[in-house]
């Protein structure tokens, strides 16, 4: 995990999932994964939006030409938590399509303009991912 997360993850979880910075005041949560090819636990901050029924993560990777490893981890293994404030719920993942990643896409192109930076520095289209509670 790079410094750059993890010195995230320690500050989320010492002020009840706030953290400074550039985050400052953003729906954040930690994401838990399994590695696609390692099988070993990955913890990952991202933004999130809230959703009927769940919170929606965008695999936007600053607008690299590559959706990050946490993507490829839970296409590999959907079952995941988030650490959201002070909780942690068990969740399923699934990739968004058609009219509603279109729908939550925009939605947080508005509320945060730098996802609309990151759509326009790549070629990919940026997936929308929904984090449904596991049954």
């Amino acid at each position: 995990m790079s410094d750059w997360n993890e010195k995230i993850i320690v500050e989320f979880r010492a002020n009840g999932g706030q953290v400074g910075g550039q985050f400052a005041g953003a729906p954040l949560l930690l994401l838990h994964t399994v590695g696609a090819k390692s099988g070993q636990p990955r913890v990952n901050p991202v933004m999130y939006q809230k959703v009927d029924g769940g919170y929606a993560v965008f695999a936007s990777k600053g607008g690299a030409p590559t959706n990050p490893d946490w993507y490829h981890n839970l296409l590999a293994h959907p079952q995941v938590q988030a650490e959201i404030g002070t909780g942690k719920v068990e969740l399923v993942a699934r990739v968004a399509a058609g009219d509603e990643r279109e729908r939550i896409w925009s939605a947080q192109k508005a509320a945060y303009p730098g996802f609309a930076d990151y759509e326009r520095n790549t070629s990919r289209q940026i997936p929308v991912v929904v984090l449904e509670p596991a049954p």
